[in-house]
């Protein structure tokens, strides 16, 4: 069963939540990053990129990198842009975009669980990407982003996140890119109880989003018990941030893909290698798949409704993900994309940037693009309660969780 746990937030100073609060780290290039900063001097991206008050030629992943973003992060606490939580509390976290809204409980999970398989992944980790945030985890002393996690909602949990936001929220804010934010803490003994109590009763929790920070914060946990011999499981770095939301509340986007040749084949040639492989028909304008089985392709300037037929779709959870299935029945036989985790020759574009984005690609340095629609909610239980893995840039979660709204010492 899953230990969830209340933990001493170190949070934004009341009026300074908007200021702080900052984009995931790995959504930014140096460059952007840097120009987040110069734009907004007090975003928490001076601890998550602390590269940006360095100069350029100090490469990104310098010791001296890690060193200044434990200095910013501490002396953000000793100058009174955080506060320490006086006791463990949980809090929930709530996200509106475009008039949809989420609520999730923001506390400490498991490194067990995550090892045991309570907390259930869906995806692989790159070494490169888990390596710098384990230097950054473990110089930091600190965790600094949250891992967004998701549970099969819960009556008993729900009526508790119901009452508490009755009352007036600790933050409120709307951020640059129209994402409202809001913040309230459960402090009160029974209801931190009753949560806690909730959630042992859970037996499956899933990593929807942020597989290379769960790693590397399990591995930080690791290397401190390899260093404290004598370690009760009780002290913080047993225990890494997340948010987690009910899964009936999430929305998954689509993400597409965009090709950049066809592999020596015309155009026409290809569209009929297409329509070997499905149904497909000429749109009369842009639109997105309506349901699950189906896919919209821009060639040629010009839109198709292609829809899997039936009989291909196998019963596997992974295989059967539409992703697979173009994978598996159009990009590797016919263009001979084996490996899209290596191979150059396709990108993803986040659903999040709509059909514009796919045409705007097409007009620059891609040649086709193929708009998918979203995996669900249930489709990732399914792949990871059968112990496997999806295909790369098969979810696209919205909105993003800010960082540096919760921070959680290892100490």
């Amino acid at each position: 069963m899953a230990i969830i746990r209340p933990f001493f937030a170190i949070r934004p100073a009341r009026g300074r939540a908007e200021k702080i609060a900052a984009l995931p780290y790995d959504v930014y290039s140096r460059k952007e990053a840097k120009a987040a900063v110069e734009r907004n001097p007090e975003s928490f991206l001076r601890v998550d990129r602390a590269e940006t008050q360095l100069a350029d030629t100090v490469d990104t992943y310098d010791p001296a990198v890690y060193q200044k973003a434990h200095d910013t992060l501490w002396g953000m606490v000793e100058d009174g842009s955080f506060i320490t939580e006086g006791k463990r509390c949980y809090y929930i976290y709530e996200l509106t975009m475009e008039g949809r809204s989420q609520t999730g409980i923001v506390a400490c999970a498991s490194i067990d669980d995550y090892e045991t398989g309570v907390i259930k992944k869906h995806e692989n980790t790159r070494a490169e990407k888990e390596q710098d945030r384990i230097r950054h985890v473990d110089a930091c002393n600190a965790q600094t982003g949250p891992i967004f996690l998701a549970y099969r909602s819960n009556p008993s949990i729900n009526e508790i996140v119901s009452s508490v936001k009755k009352d007036g929220p600790l933050y409120d804010f709307t951020a640059e890119d129209g994402i409202c934010h809001r913040v309230w803490v459960i402090s009160e003994e029974n209801q931190v109880a009753a949560i806690q109590q909730a959630f042992s009763g859970i037996g499956e929790i899933y990593i929807a989003d942020g597989h290379h920070r769960a790693a590397s914060a399990v591995r930080v946990g690791q290397m401190r018990r390899e260093q404290r011999p004598g370690y009760t499981g009780e002290e913080e770095f047993n225990y890494f941030l997340s948010v987690l939301f009910p899964d009936e509340q999430l929305m998954i986007m689509d993400y597409n893909r965009v090709i950049k040749d066809l592999g020596g084949l015309s155009q026409k040639e290809f569209l009929e290698k297409v329509s070997e492989r499905f149904e497909v028909g000429k749109a009369e304008k842009a639109g997105k798949p309506e349901k699950k089985g189906c896919f919209s392709m821009y060639l040629g300037g010009e839109w198709y409704h292609c829809a899997i037929r039936p009989e291909d779709i196998p019963n596997d959870p992974v295989a059967g993900l539409d992703v697979s299935i173009l994978q598996d029945r159009l990009f590797a036989p016919v263009l001979g994309i084996k490996d899209p985790k290596t191979d150059s020759r396709i990108d993803f574009v986040g659903g999040i940037r709509g059909l514009e984005g796919l045409e705007q690609r097409c007009n620059t340095d891609c040649v086709a693009a193929f708009a998918m629609f979203p995996t669900s909610i249930q489709e990732l239980f399914a792949v990871a309660d059968a112990g496997l893995l999806m295909p790369p840039k098969s979810t696209w979660f919205e909105p993003k969780l800010r960082s540096g709204l919760f921070i959680h010492s290892l100490e």
